[in-house]
């Protein structure tokens, strides 16, 4: 109770539960802040002619204005806040889940296995995340190509392209449900929990009461699941929070420069980053365009790191 006392006594750890409860309020009311309209339904709607190229500024039908294309800013930001959520979370969990335990299991087992594991992480730790996330979607694509139903190829004998149809396997089916940066940045966001949890696990099990757990018939599952990986995951625990902002931060950001991804936050940036700069370079002719979507990522990852300090102070067993 009293670690409970100290949270909420600082102002940090209640702005970041603030922002973070106003999202998912956001996300859960958005079909009562903006319903969906019938004729236009989905994440992007539009209130006026989609060949009208000129951001109109907020109105009736459109509280927060529109951008090039007549899409209500306020519609977009109120849906994409339930898949910024998604999308954080997922990759916060995925990473979380497959650092710790390959963490644990590396640093329970030691020796060999241990070294062995600990140079794939430190492999992939060197390896730039821009160029492996790049990478990746270009097999993804080209495995969905190719495995997505029709496969084609170059007869030398007849001189014409033969085709044939094939039932995809079930794999090919998930990769077409499935955003491939997501999969991209659960594959290079593992490292970081592996690396904790790992000499966590390696200092936690020549202690007295896993000794003892061992030697009362645990087997070696039990003892690591049982005993290692809940007293060591508190900072991987910390670490996770403040990847949920992230991973949405760079979600919007591969989405806003083309490479990737499915973020509204970041196709509503993508849309008005030609009216940025007004008549006379004024940046507020029309902050319609840009200001709401960028001060939903801003507070989004503000809300999702002060949540972490304030974990991270909350579950240190040092802390008062």
């Amino acid at each position: 109770m009293n670690r409970l006392q100290h949270y909420f006594r600082s102002w940090q750890n209640w702005l970041g539960l603030l922002l973070v409860f106003l999202f998912v309020f956001v996300a859960i009311g958005a079909p009562w802040l903006s319903p969906m309209s019938k004729k236009d339904p989905g994440v992007f709607q539009r209130v006026g002619r989609a060949s009208d190229n000129t951001p109109y500024p907020p109105s009736q039908n459109a509280p927060l204005g529109t951008l090039p294309g007549q899409v209500d800013v306020f519609h977009t930001l109120v849906w994409g806040a339930g898949d910024a959520l998604q999308f954080g979370l997922m990759v916060a969990l995925g990473a979380f889940v497959f650092g710790v335990l390959v963490g644990a299991v590396a640093g329970y087992a030691g020796g060999a296995l241990n070294g062995l594991l600990m140079r794939v992480t430190d492999a992939f730790l060197t390896f730039p995340m821009i160029a492996g996330v790049v990478f990746l979607q270009e097999i993804v694509a080209s495995t969905i190509v190719a495995m997505g139903g029709i496969y084609w190829f170059n007869d030398p004998y007849r001189g014409k392209v033969v085709y044939f149809e094939f039932t995809p396997p079930i794999w090919v089916n998930f990769l077409l449900k499935v955003d491939p940066l997501l999969i991209c940045l659960i594959l290079f966001s593992w490292m970081p929990y592996a690396r904790l949890v790992n000499t966590m696990v390696i200092t936690l099990k020549r202690t007295d009461f896993v000794q003892a757990a061992r030697a009362v018939g645990g087997s070696s599952w039990w003892v690591l699941f049982r005993h290692l990986i809940p007293n060591s995951i508190a900072p991987a625990v910390v670490m996770a929070a403040r990847d949920v902002g992230s991973a949405v931060v760079l979600q919007a950001t591969f989405t806003f420069i083309g490479m990737g991804g499915n973020s509204a936050w970041g196709t509503l940036l993508s849309f008005g980053r030609n009216w940025i700069i007004g008549p006379g370079g004024n940046l507020l002719a029309y902050w319609w365009t840009f200001l709401p979507a960028t001060l939903a990522l801003v507070l989004f990852g503000i809300g999702w790191n002060l949540l972490g300090d304030g974990l991270n102070e909350l579950l240190d067993p040092y802390s008062r």
